[in-house]
C-alpha cells in the first residue's frame, strides 16, 4: 500500500476472492490503490500485524458480504470486520469509512455483520462485477475536496447534473450551487455493469427481490400513471463485452424518443440507469421510480449486424405486454429506434409527436454515429482523462463527416464543462465552444439543442441575460415537448428567477422534474438550494433530509442543510451539519458562519482564515459572503468584486443571496449588480 490516506482495504472470505479479485481489478485499473494480495494470505503473528495496520492506515474498509460470510460464523474477516469498527470510534460522525459490498442475493437487513454495517449505504456488486459507478463512487470518497460539483443539466438527464471530479476543479458551496442552475456539465451516469440475458427476465421471475431502500419513490403508488414509463438500459450481450457504450446509447435514444410523447410520462436517464445490472424485481423498480411499465432489452452486435431484443413490462403483474426481436444491419439502427418507439406507444394508448429533433445527420455516416456514442460514453463515465477521449471521439466523427451537426454540439459541451475548471483558459474553452455550435447551426439552424447550449455560453461566460434568453426561447420553441425544450425552459426559468429574486415557477417546475426523475440526487440538490434561496426553509430541511437519506457523502449536502439550519436559528443542528461536511471548500465558509452565529469567534476566525489562505483564488464569493454576515460590509464588497473578477459562477446569486441582505442598498453593491446587468 503506497499511499494509505488513498488506499481500499478489501476484506473478504477466501471462498470469495474470485469475486474479490474481480473488484480488486476494476478499482486499481482506476488508478485507486487496493490492499488485496492472495499471496500474504498466509497467517502468523507478522502478517496478523500487517492487516491491522492496513485497517488503520486504509482510507475505505470494504468488507465483501456473501452466502460464504453467512454461513461462516468464524472466520479470519469477522476480526477485521471488528477492526474497522473499532476505528471508527476515533471518526467524525459522518465520515465515510466502512463501503458494505453484497456479491450475491444475502439479504442485507438479516445479514450476520456488525450493526454498524447497517447505518450505512450497501452496494450490490454480483460475482463482484464492479461498474463505473461504483469505482466513482470510491475515488468521490477517496477525494472529497475534489469530488463532483452538482451542477446544471445535460441532456437526456433532469435538469441538475454532476461535475465531474477530474474536470471542475475546486468550487465553493455557493459557487458550485450557483453554476448548478446555470453551468453545462455532465453528471456520471449511475450506471452497473451490463451481465447476461437471463437477468432480463429474472426482473420478473425472481423469488426473493432485493430489499427496498428506506427512501422510495416520491410518487405515490395511487398516483402512478398507467401511461408511465422507464427505460432500463439495455444490456450489452456482444461477446467481448465492448458495446456498452452502444447498448446505452440506445437506451438513450428511446428514452428521448418516447419523451416526445405529450401524455406519456417518461422517467429521465440519471433515474433509470441507476438499475443497471441490478437484479430487482419490476414491482420494486416500478415502485421506486413511479411507473406502470418498464420497457428493457439486450443488444449484441457482430461486425455490422445487430440484433437486438427488446420487451415491455407492466409492472403491477410481471405480464409481458410485447416483445420483439430485431436482426438488422446497423445501419438500420434508427429505424429500428423509432419503430421500437412507436409499437411502445401504440402499446401504451398514448401519441407519439415525433421523432427526436437532434437526428439530423446520423444516418449520413453510421461510423460517425458510433463515435458519437462512443464520445458520449466517455463524457457520461467521467473517470480521469475521459473528457480528453470524448473530445477524440468526437473530433474523428467530425474527421468522416463534417457536416455531423449534433457532434459539433457534443464537442462543444465538453468545451463548455471545462470552462469553470481552473486548469483550463475560460476565454479558450469559450472561444472553442462558440466555433462548434456556429457550425452546428450554420449545418442545421434549427438545431434545438445548440439553441440551448448557445444561450449556456451567453449565460456562464458572458452573462449576456437577453441574448441567454432568447436562445433558450428559441430552443423551446424548436422543441416544445422534448427534452432540449423542457431543459431550455428550465434554463429560462431559473435565469429569471436570478434575475428578479422570484422563485414560484422554477420550485414548480423542479418539483415536476422529480416526478421523472424520482431518484436523482442532484435534482434534489438543486431544488434544496432554490427553496433556501426562495425563502422556504421548512421545505428546503425536507428536501435536504431525502437527499442525505440517498446518499449521505453526497458533496455539499451536509454544508447546506447547515446553512438551512442557520437561517432558521438552530444553531446546534446547524453546526453538526456543517462538521458533517467531507468537502473542505464547502466546510469552511459554514463552519465560519456558524461559529459567528454560536458567538465562537475564535474558532469563527480561524474558520475564515483557512478559507482565505486556501481558496482565495476560486472562492472569494464565500468569502465575501462570511464577511458580509460578520457586519464587515468593506470586506465583503472587496471580496465579492474579486469574485467577479474571477468569474466566478456563485456571483449569479449575488442580487437573492439571503445570506448577503444587509449589503442591499450600498452603492458598492448596486454598482456589483450594475456591472452583472441586473435588473432593479
Amino acid at each position: 500500500m503506497t499511499e494509505s490516506a488513498k488506499a481500499v482495504f478489501l476484506s473478504y472470505a477466501s471462498q470469495d476472492a474470485q469475486a474479490a479479485r474481480h473488484i480488486c481489478e476494476a478499482l486499481r485499473s482506476a488508478g485507486v490503490e487496493v490492499w488485496f494480495d492472495q499471496s500474504e494470505l498466509r497467517g502468523g503473528d507478522a502478517w496478523d500485524r500487517q492487516i491491522r495496520k492496513h485497517i488503520h492506515d486504509c482510507a475505505l474498509f470494504v468488507p465483501i458480504i456473501s452466502n460464504t460470510t453467512q454461513a461462516r460464523l468464524e472466520g479470519y474477516f469477522r476480526r477485521e470486520w471488528k477492526l474497522a469498527v473499532d476505528r471508527t470510534h476515533d471518526m467524525a460522525d459522518g465520515k465515510p469509512f466502512i463501503v458494505p459490498v453484497v456479491i450475491d442475493d444475502t439479504n442485507d437487513q438479516e445479514a450476520e455483520v456488525p450493526e454498524s454495517f447497517r447505518a450505512v449505504q450497501w452496494t450490490r456488486l454480483p460475482e463482484g462485477q464492479t461498474p463505473p459507478a461504483f469505482i466513482e463512487r470510491v475515488e468521490r470518497l477517496l477525494s472529497p475536496s475534489q469530488s463532483r460539483a452538482p451542477l446544471h443539466a445535460r441532456p437526456p438527464a433532469a435538469p441538475a447534473a454532476a461535475t465531474p471530479a477530474n474536470e471542475a476543479g475546486r468550487s465553493s458551496q455557493r459557487s458550485r450551487a450557483a453554476v448548478l442552475l446555470i453551468a453545462v456539465v455532465v453528471v456520471v451516469a449511475a450506471g452497473y455493469v451490463a451481465i447476461d440475458k437471463w437477468v432480463l427476465t429474472k426482473h420478473v421471475a425472481e423469488a426473493k427481490p432485493m430489499p427496498a431502500p428506506a427512501v422510495q419513490s416520491v410518487v405515490p403508488q395511487s398516483t402512478i400513471p398507467e401511461k408511465s414509463i422507464a427505460v432500463l438500459p439495455f444490456v450489452d450481450m456482444s461477446e467481448k463485452k465492448d458495446q456498452e457504450y452502444f447498448s446505452d446509447g440506445l437506451s438513450e435514444e428511446l428514452i428521448d424518443h418516447l419523451a416526445h410523447s405529450a401524455d406519456l410520462k417518461v422517467i429521465a436517464r440519471t433515474s433509470s440507469f441507476q438499475f443497471k445490472g441490478r437484479n430487482e424485481d419490476v414491482r420494486t423498480i416500478a415502485e421506486k421510480l413511479g411507473v406502470a411499465n418498464l420497457l428493457e432489452g439486450s443488444v449484441r452486435t457482430s461486425g455490422h449486424a445487430v440484433r437486438i431484443t427488446a420487451q415491455l413490462i407492466r409492472a403491477s403483474d410481471g405480464t409481458h405486454l410485447w416483445s420483439q426481436s430485431y436482426d438488422r444491419q446497423m445501419s438500420d439502427i434508427f429505424k429500428v429506434q423509432d419503430e421500437i418507439a412507436a409499437t411502445v406507444v401504440e402499446a401504451l394508448k398514448a401519441t407519439l409527436t415525433r421523432g427526436t429533433p437532434d437526428s439530423a445527420g446520423k444516418e449520413q455516416n453510421i461510423e460517425a454515429y458510433n463515435l458519437l456514442l462512443k464520445g458520449n460514453f466517455f463524457y457520461e463515465r467521467n473517470h480521469p482523462g475521459d473528457y480528453d477521449l470524448a473530445i477524440e471521439q468526437y473530433q474523428q466523427a467530425l474527421q468522416l463527416d463534417p457536416s455531423y451537426a449534433l457532434a459539433w454540439v457534443k464537442l462543444a459541451r465538453v468545451y463548455i464543462v471545462r470552462g469553470y475548471n481552473p486548469k483550463y483558459s475560460q476565454s479558450e474553452q469559450e472561444a472553442k465552444a462558440r466555433d462548434a455550435l456556429q457550425r452546428a447551426l450554420s449545418i442545421d439552424p434549427n438545431l434545438a439543442v445548440a439553441h440551448r447550449w448557445l444561450g449556456r455560453v451567453y449565460l456562464n461566460f458572458r452573462w449576456d441575460w437577453p441574448a441567454a434568453k432568447r436562445e433558450f426561447e428559441r430552443a423551446i420553441a424548436l422543441d416544445p415537448h422534448g427534452a432540449e425544450g423542457n431543459y431550455a425552459y428550465y434554463d429560462l426559468e431559473i435565469m429569471t428567477a436570478f434575475m428578479t429574486g422570484r422563485f414560484a415557477d422554477v420550485i414548480r417546475q423542479q418539483s415536476r422534474e422529480l416526478t421523472r426523475n424520482p431518484l436523482d440526487t442532484n435534482s434534489l440538490f438543486t431544488l434544496g438550494w432554490i427553496l433556501i434561496d426562495g425563502g422556504q426553509l421548512e421545505e428546503a430541511a425536507a428536501v435536504q433530509h431525502r437527499l442525505l437519506e440517498l446518499d449521505p457523502a453526497y458533496s455539499g449536502a451536509h454544508a447546506y442543510a447547515a446553512t438551512t439550519a442557520l437561517l432558521m436559528g438552530k444553531f446546534a443542528d446547524a453546526l453538526a451539519e456543517a462538521q458533517g461536511e467531507t468537502e473542505e471548500v464547502s466546510r469552511l465558509p459554514i463552519l465560519a458562519l456558524v461559529y459567528w452565529a454560536m458567538e465562537r469567534k475564535t474558532d469563527a476566525d480561524l474558520a475564515l482564515r483557512q478559507l482565505e489562505s486556501k481558496f482565495a483564488d476560486v472562492d472569494a464569493y464565500d468569502i465575501g459572503v462570511v464577511h458580509a454576515y460578520r457586519g464587515d460590509m468593506d470586506a465583503a464588497l472587496t471580496w465579492l468584486e474579486r469574485a467577479y473578477r474571477q468569474h466566478e459562477g456563485g456571483i449569479v446569486a449575488l442580487k437573492v443571496d439571503p445570506l448577503l441582505r444587509n449589503l442591499h442598498g450600498m452603492r458598492r453593491y448596486q454598482a456589483l449588480l450594475d456591472k452583472m446587468k441586473m435588473p432593479d
